[in-house]
């Protein structure tokens, strides 16, 4: 059983005690150490997985409370496995291993004339489920450590940026394509009448009727206001993708800054607002943004921002929220957004945004790939962005990486 040492934690002296109280967490689970048969070796591979083992934590989490801060031996990615901590539960010898099919812990097969992993034995199930209880145990003592660990790594760049763009937008589609529809089938409606009679029991006619066109216009404009939203939650997400491709950040921390910033940040760090049809989008967005978020977010009094209506001799008056500190009541205010003309807006953005040397990195935006800060400091995006074929030659060979990897191809 060769092993890769796990890498030195380097905890700071405040936290020291978080090692020796997630080691005494673990009580029996114990590091494997060399083999005590010439079988051990050959147990471990054909180890099965055991029900008892399912219930541990998520995998990085026990990777990093055995390996990184405890110490145990790690032996390495192999044929479906990520990784392989053998350990011993009161002396007898268990793996807890990182599958294809998940974390588990595995129970060897300690037959010499074994051609298979063998169904692990109840007390081998019982041993996995006592080792699971102490990895939670020693998991939850370890918090510290993770806090501490997450703060480490997000000061640096060998960090990957999720990427959720493809969904976001989809969402958008979704919502944008159900107001085209029901807006034409509105519109295909709009002389239609239904008309209802009902006969009551003292032989009244009750008629009734209503407008199909009307309830499709309404469905129409919340489709609309949905897709809205669904643009400038898209746009919040994908700005922070462009702005890593073209280097604007580098670090965990920068990401986390601009990803807590407002809109017009995430803006300006992915587009050039010094561009004259820029800035044009950028305004009416900004706009547009500020009307549909006072009209939803905040009551959705009205599309102006109107709650009240006072009595004049002009008749009733419409008083809009202004929501400026000083003056929070005005009688003018901008024009109300209407739907059909925003959706046109953010369809037209959305071609600009995909036009000159932004075309390439839509194949990125659209992969599904995470963003992966590493490729900032070594010039990797740089050069891929150069054109459409050099981003679309990265992207392939990068899914292809990846698959391999979900599939624990080494």
């Amino acid at each position: 059983m060769s092993d890769t040492k796990g890498r030195t934690s380097g905890l700071p002296a405040d936290l020291e005690w978080v090692h020796e109280a997630a080691r005494k967490a673990l009580g029996d689970v114990q590091p494997a150490g060399p083999p005590k048969s010439d079988i051990e070796p050959r147990g471990l591979m054909l180890s099965s997985r055991t029900n008892g083992g399912r219930d541990l934590p998520a995998y990085s989490l026990v990777y990093f409370l055995l390996v990184d801060l405890l110490g145990f031996p790690n032996l390495g990615k192999w044929e479906k496995t990520s990784w392989t901590v053998p350990i011993r539960f009161q002396g007898r010898l268990y793996s807890i291993e990182h599958r294809k099919m998940g974390l588990g812990i595995f129970a060897p097969t300690l037959d010499a004339k074994a051609r298979m992993g063998a169904r692990p034995t109840e007390a081998a199930e019982a041993d996995a489920r006592e080792i699971a209880t102490l990895v939670r145990k020693a998991v939850g003592v370890a918090e510290p450590y993770f806090e501490w660990r997450a703060e480490q790594a997000a000061v640096g760049s060998n960090l990957n940026v999720l990427n959720n763009s493809d969904w976001l937008f989809d969402r958008y589609i979704f919502f944008r394509d159900r107001f085209y529809a029901l807006s034409a089938e509105a519109e295909r409606r709009k002389d239609e009448r239904i008309v209802n009679k009902e006969t009551l029991e003292d032989g009244t006619v009750v008629t009734s009727g209503s407008i199909p066109s009307y309830t499709l216009h309404k469905e129409a404009r919340w489709s609309a206001q949905a897709a809205i939203d669904a643009f400038f939650s898209w746009t919040e997400h994908a700005f922070i993708h462009l702005a890593i491709l073209q280097g604007t950040v580098h670090s965990g921390e920068e990401v986390a800054r601009l990803a807590e910033a407002d809109w017009k940040t995430k803006f300006k760090a992915a587009l050039d607002v010094s561009d004259a049809p820029t800035k044009e989008h950028y305004d009416s967005l900004l706009d547009l943004r500020a009307q549909i978020r006072n009209f939803m977010a905040h009551g959705a009094f009205g599309k102006r921002g109107e709650a009240f209506r006072f009595h004049s001799d002009a008749g009733a008056v419409p008083v809009l929220l202004t929501h400026r500190q000083r003056h929070r009541y005005a009688l003018t205010g901008q024009p109300a957004f209407d739907e059909a003309g925003a959706i046109t807006q953010m369809e037209e953005f959305i071609a600009h945004l995909w036009s000159g040397t932004r075309a390439a990195m839509k194949h990125h935006i659209f992969s599904d790939l995470p963003s992966i800060l590493t490729f900032v400091a070594d010039g990797t995006y740089a050069r891929a962005i150069r054109s459409e074929e050099d981003m679309k030659s990265f992207v392939e060979d990068l899914t292809r990486q990846f698959d391999r990897a979900a599939d624990m191809d080494w």
